[in-house]
């Protein structure tokens, strides 16, 4: 088994703790409404903690069906959040799963850095290239600046 991580750093005039409650706490209800083209639901089987499952189901047409996430630790405190996607029918069969950890931190400004690692555990002799880890992040980073742009038209939502 290969481990391999990557972090990135984001920078936005938001709030942590607006981020925080929007993209983790109430993903699975904002995310499918902002982003109904490419993610038809979130479902949750948990209480929101650790060892709840968040599956994802991605609209009609889409490459991958769904995923499944498992929420390793959540501190609603220091907005910090790891989790793990350990299922789907993406690259699956060549990964056992990859870790996430993400942490909102607050600026002087008002703001918010946004911190992210990822870990992935491939299976084998399998080498993840540059390519399809620069695909996951984009990804990532379209839903985030979804999110972000939602909450600078709407100043009251998750205050």
């Amino acid at each position: 088994m290969g481990v391999s991580s990557y972090s990135d750093e984001y920078s936005s005039t938001i709030p942590p703790a607006r981020l925080f409650k929007a993209l983790i706490l109430d993903s699975h209800n904002l995310i499918p409404k902002l982003m109904p083209l490419a993610i038809q639901s979130i479902e949750i089987s948990g209480d929101g903690g650790a060892d709840t499952i968040r599956q994802i189901n991605f609209a009609e047409g889409s490459q991958v069906k769904f995923i499944k996430n498992r929420v390793d630790e959540l501190d609603e405190k220091n907005f910090w959040f790891k989790y793990s996607l350990i299922e789907g029918d993406g690259m699956m069969d060549k990964l056992e799963k990859i870790s996430y950890e993400v942490k909102f931190e607050s600026t002087a400004d008002g703001g918010s850095i946004n911190k992210m690692t990822s870990t992935y555990y491939t299976k084998g002799e399998f080498v993840l290239t540059e390519e399809e880890i620069k695909a996951g992040k984009e990804k990532a980073l379209a839903m985030y600046k979804v999110v972000e742009a939602y909450l600078l038209q709407n100043p009251d939502a998750y205050a």
